[in-house]
């Protein structure tokens, strides 16, 4: 009995440490839908910012300010060494319109690794109220982040799974060089209507709000 009692705690730690490591990860949150968000608005902007990481020269060049309202539907943070996770340590996939006010009702299966994020559903018919693939694909994305201070780096951090926000800031493109000849490039997608490699959104974040 003793024996069949430890089995069973060993058991049941190892799964709490599983779900700690995984909600650490993707923190927590839940399902969540909400109507009438209309589409993220950007508009044409200079300049930028320079910032010096690792040894790296980092130029990011303002492309357009941007106000995007959406809902959370993926979450992933990165806690690795290289520049990309040191300036963006989350990774936000977000939605709107049809699809966000649908994220309750139809099975999304939102995934996010490796700096992409992927979506899918067991049926296609379930899509014919967004519009069809072309209406996920035209109404959600994945947004690398990179807060412009630590006061934003904190509400960042704070992001979850079926929260509702709204991010200002700017697209940018981003370039580094490092004493050695190293390089490093992440240019961001300036259209919603974009996939594959280099759809992403790279946003340098200057606000985070929670709306109701």
């Amino acid at each position: 009995m003793f024996e069949e009692s430890s089995r069973i705690t060993r058991i049941l730690l190892i799964a709490v440490i599983a779900a700690a490591l995984y909600f650490g990860r993707h923190q927590g949150g839940s399902r969540n839908a909400v109507a009438g968000i209309g589409e993220p608005v950007q508009t044409k902007a200079t300049g930028g910012t320079q910032l010096t990481v690792d040894d790296y020269n980092v130029r990011i060049s303002y492309l357009y300010a941007y106000d995007i309202e959406a809902l959370v539907v993926s979450t992933h943070n990165y806690h690795g060494s290289d520049l990309g996770d040191q300036l963006s340590p989350k990774d936000l996939a977000l939605a709107w319109g049809k699809v966000a006010e649908y994220n309750d009702r139809i099975d999304f299966h939102w995934t996010q690794s490796g700096r992409w994020y992927h979506w899918s559903t067991d049926t296609y018919e379930e899509l014919i109220p967004v519009g069809g693939v072309d209406g996920v694909s035209f109404h959600s994305c994945n947004n690398h982040l990179i807060p412009a201070d630590d006061s934003v780096r904190d509400s960042v951090k704070q992001i979850k799974t079926g929260d509702h926000i709204r991010l200002n800031g700017y697209l940018v493109n981003v370039d580094g060089t490092k004493s050695n000849g190293s390089t490093f490039t992440w240019h961001t997608s300036t259209t919603r209507e974009d996939t594959g490699g280099g759809a992403c959104e790279v946003i340098y974040v200057t606000s985070v709000t929670w709306l109701p």
